[in-house]
């Protein structure tokens, strides 16, 4: 439970999309002017990347991975088709967005309509198919929390894009220098945004070190064997220096 819980904020916050690996930008940037489209896009983008990561996770287990055709018999074993990945990911994907699309046409004419080349589009998104590609590069485990990656990760990316449009809507009306108009007090926005984000990265990390640490050992300085050497080597040194003076004393009273 603290695995898919740990998981599930690491995607939202840490791990953003947008804020962390940048990407989804080019819809995170037209189809954030009204809360609105964010919020449909939004939530077409937590479908799509909820049900095709776990189905790339089982084409990636049973299908593509390096010795897991075995199920079909032992001289399948050294097969890899770990090659098709994009191509199969990509169908996948290209399948999903086909079905959204499909049902935002027939229960929701306006949203479609507003949402425009950018629905289709989600088939060729870096987030979608990123966050197919992080699941196998990561290699989560289990079909659960590759489940839980998608939706997670989909929800960052809604957030982010929902944030950034109720901003946009507000700074519409702002006194916006008119340099920074656009997509640059955008941009600026979106880079503290993202500083925002990654300082959740307290909450996986913070708390470690408590009271629960053992208590710090004495520290026990132990002289090195060479440092032990020295005196003893100036000692000899010494001793042979005074019989040398002793002899030459003693052939200078003879």
């Amino acid at each position: 439970m603290l695995e898919h819980l740990e998981l599930f904020f690491k995607s939202i916050f840490i791990d953003n999309m947008v804020f962390a690996v940048f990407l989804g930008m080019c819809s995170y940037l037209a189809v954030s002017k009204k809360v609105t489209t964010a919020v449909g896009l939004g939530a077409a983008v937590i479908f799509v990347l909820g049900v095709t990561v776990p189905l790339n996770w089982l084409l990636d287990q049973y299908i593509l991975q390096e010795g897991a055709l075995t199920w079909l018999g032992p001289e399948y074993a050294d097969y890899d088709l770990s090659f098709l990945s994009f191509i199969m990911f990509i169908a996948t994907i290209a399948t999903m967005v086909q079905l959204v699309e499909i049902v935002v046409e027939k229960f929701s004419p306006a949203l479609y309509n507003s949402l425009g080349i950018f629905l289709p589009l989600i088939a060729v998104n870096c987030a979608i198919l990123g966050g197919s590609l992080f699941m196998q590069a990561r290699e989560i485990p289990s079909l659960a929390l590759a489940f839980n990656y998608g939706i997670s990760s989909g929800i960052g990316w809604f957030l982010a894009i929902l944030a950034i449009a109720a901003i946009r809507e507000k700074i519409r009306y702002s006194n916006v220098p008119p340099p920074l108009r656009g997509l640059g007090i955008t941009f600026i926005i979106t880079g503290l945004m993202g500083i925002g984000f990654q300082s959740f990265g307290g909450m996986l990390t913070g708390g470690d070190e408590g009271t629960d640490s053992p208590a710090p050992e004495t520290a026990v300085l132990e002289t090195p064997a060479e440092e032990a050497e020295v005196p003893v080597a100036e000692a000899e040194a010494e001793k042979k220096k005074e019989e040398v003076v002793i002899s030459y004393n003693d052939a200078l009273n003879k």
